[in-house]
């Protein structure tokens, strides 16, 4: 069984062969989502979400959001690096800012527009608790996978 792989420059050798692991990095994460997000549901009363079915629907917005969200922080951060004058480096710094604070909105628009009340987020502390630890056990499913296996 291939490990699970975080998709990456290095996996770029063929098309179909860098699919796969792409695919079942998403479905991992989404997995890891939907299991946070319940956990949520359960132990946060601002987050809402009417069946395990919209919460599965609320996870995979998540993770197409995050994914867009996850890329513009790091274009952010790389400009806030290739920036050479004290300038350059305050714009891309408020850059990042807005980056990481807009993307909480954006998160709670998407599911709003998205799923109406049927599934809530709650307000900008919940959902930026709920996407630290989205991020963090994603963080953390993929570094358990990535370790080689011992068999017995």
């Amino acid at each position: 069984m291939t490990a699970y792989r975080d998709h990456g420059a290095d996996q770029d050798e063929d098309a179909a062969d860098g699919l796969e692991p792409q695919l079942a990095a998403a479905v991992v994460d989404v997995f890891v989502y939907v299991v946070v997000l319940n956990l949520f549901v359960e132990y946060v009363p601002q987050v809402l979400s009417e069946t395990f079915t919209l919460s599965l629907l609320t996870a995979v917005l998540l993770k197409g959001v995050l994914e867009v969200v996850v890329a513009a922080k790091n274009w952010a951060k790389a400009r806030f690096r290739q920036a050479s004058t004290p300038l350059g480096k305050m714009v891309a710094a408020v850059l990042l800012w807005v980056v990481l604070f807009g993307s909480k909105f954006i998160v709670l628009e998407a599911v709003a527009l998205v799923f109406d009340a049927r599934v809530s987020l709650g307000g900008f502390f919940s959902v930026t608790l709920l996407i630290l630890a989205l991020l963090l056990s994603r963080a953390a499913v993929r570094s358990l996978l990535q370790r080689p296996h011992q068999h017995a």
